[in-house]
């Protein structure tokens, strides 16, 4: 079988062609059938327009059932995609499209303001991705018509470019990502025998389709099985994502660990804090796995309560948030991946969930400590396989930092694999602290103590002058609600509360954490922290 996505699209359409494939929620889906006439009208749209394989065609949209029709209909032609982040600046997009040389760009409506203005020899045209019309419409002469074949035939091979994605990594300048049709179809494939899954399955897409995690195995992948992708209309808050999720009764779900770890600090957690008898009964082991299993019957519920496959990526899961999604039986499930790897390089089935791991490699990967630690076993990670990217586009100094010889790319994650071979990450070489005697200490398992203190939204921890200071971000409501009587008049009281409770934090993280990892102060960040598309906080940015 050719893994490319034309080749694969239409095996699907053999398979599946009559089901369900792409809808809004609340909304009919389009069959797998309908799609692909979509697919075939949009590349003749993009001949008419003199698109040819090779050009790079950008994608600067929210999440829709068009953003896969047009993403495919680049791809099928070998013309190369490339997505944009819909939270990069007006900056970041120039860049992007300027780097790339973009002789075409999808946009949707709400974010044509981040190219008004953009100059450049290579962009010659501009689509509206709701409805496939060129904007400016009065000067276009061509059409999209909906019944319309492509003149010619492409032949696209496996290792041709399908995408070009620039990763707005947490350490500064984005790089563009070469990935090919196989790298991404492979990894799709793989990913998807983690878990069973088949085209009676409901995927609710809530990440955005322009970052690799939800690329390959929220779009790839239910292709593959002939499963159907629902999309929100509007960014998943609290009051758009309830209905949805009531609605779709989603079996399977893609997210970051700051969804799941929102719904336990802001939902779960409170409802055992607040009263002071479960309060209690909550700090006796045996009683807690009771009241997590309760809670965990009304968390399914929430979601639909027909999740079988909740994947976690991007981030490291806070282990208090896991420890109590194993209580509650919640059928979570973790991965490890980035950008340059197609994404996914290890993961784990739910019911094989191994804590504080991300699993094991999936199959076709070999995943290796490089030069482990003699007494940890730690050290830089590194994966060798089908999934690994290309290069960096026009950067070939810095695809030979990143991939040896022997084709083996270095992750710059750290972690160690067990006698089993499941891999538990540690956090960042480039954030790895060196402590005053040579101690090795990572930032990432400082925040997840300090992120299960009461009242805290997200932290930084960072080196100053040699001390380790930590920078906390405060779920503000809920610390007015606990000292409203003080607050009347923003009292000196409000302020002393305020800083009992930094010293009560520090003693607390500093009670948790070995001696060399102590915190030497505790500063209150006023703003929530700037993010990459998976919610990691970049910290290039306080760093």
């Amino acid at each position: 079988m050719m893994l490319t996505f034309p080749a694969l699209f239409n095996q699907t359409v053999q398979n599946h062609g009559k089901s369900g494939a792409y809808a809004f929620v609340g909304e009919e889906p389009i069959t797998w059938e309908a799609a692909h006439r979509q697919i075939n009208a949009l590349t003749a749209f993009l001949e008419k327009n003199g698109i040819i394989p090779g050009d790079r065609v950008a994608l600067l949209s929210t999440n829709m059932p068009n953003w896969a029709i047009a993403y495919f209909s680049i791809t099928f032609m070998g013309a190369i995609v490339v997505p944009v982040l819909p939270d990069f600046s007006v900056t970041e997009v120039a860049n992007v499209l300027e780097h790339s040389e973009a002789k075409a760009i999808f946009i949707s409506s709400g974010l044509t303001s981040r190219i008004e203005g953009f100059k450049s020899e290579n962009l010659k045209i501009i689509i509206s991705i709701e409805n496939f019309s060129l904007i400016p419409s009065e000067k276009s002469s061509v059409q999209f018509d909906s019944d319309a074949l492509p003149a010619k035939k492409y032949d696209v091979k496996e290792d041709d470019l399908a995408s070009i994605i620039y990763t707005s990594g947490t350490t500064g300048r984005s790089k563009g990502v070469m990935l090919t049709h196989k790298n991404i179809s492979f990894n799709a494939m793989k990913g998807g025998k983690i878990y069973p899954m088949d085209e009676n399955d409901r995927f609710l897409s809530v990440l955005p389709l322009s970052h690799t995690y939800e690329n390959t195995l929220g779009l790839i992948l239910p292709m593959l099985i002939g499963a159907c992708v629902y999309y929100l209309r509007k960014p998943p808050t609290p009051s758009v994502l309830m209905p949805a999720l009531e609605m779709v009764k989603p079996t399977i779900m893609l997210t970051v660990p700051l969804i799941i770890e929102k719904v336990y600090y802001s939902k779960i957690l409170p409802t055992f804090r607040e009263n002071k008898v479960l309060n209690l009964l909550y700090k006796i082991p045996f009683l807690r796995k009771k009241l997590n299993a309760v809670a965990g019957k009304k968390l399914m519920a929430t979601f639909g309560g027909q999740i079988k496959f909740f994947g976690i990526g991007g981030a490291k899961l806070n282990k208090s948030v896991e420890k109590f999604l194993r209580e509650a039986k919640f059928p979570y499930a973790i991965g490890y991946g980035l950008t340059e790897t197609s994404p996914l390089l290890a993961g784990a089935n739910p019911a094989n969930t191994v804590f504080d791991s991300t699993g094991p490699s999936i199959e076709g990967i070999e995943l290796k400590i490089n030069n482990p630690d003699k007494n940890s076993g730690e050290g830089e990670i590194w994966a060798r396989g089908a999934t690994v990217m290309k290069g960096y586009y026009k950067d070939p100094e810095m695809t030979a930092e990143v991939i040896t010889p022997s084709g083996w790319f270095k992750t710059g994650d750290l972690g160690m694999l067990d006698s089993n071979n499941n891999l538990f990450i540690k956090g960042r070489l480039k954030n790895m602290i060196v402590g005053a005697s040579g101690e090795n200490i990572y930032p990432e398992e400082i925040e997840s103590v300090i992120n299960n203190f009461r009242f805290v939204t997200e932290s930084l921890v960072v080196q100053q002058k040699g001390k380790l200071v930590a920078l906390v971000h405060l779920n503000m409501e809920e610390l007015e609600k606990k000292y409203q009587s003080l607050k009347q008049d923003m009292s000196d009281k409000y302020e002393e509360k305020k800083e009992e409770w930094m010293a009560e934090l520090k003693e607390y993280v500093n009670s948790q954490v070995s001696k060399f990892c102590q915190i030497n102060k505790v500063v209150l960040q006023p703003l929530p922290f700037q993010k990459t598309a998976t919610l990691k906080i970049k910290r290039f940015l306080y760093t």
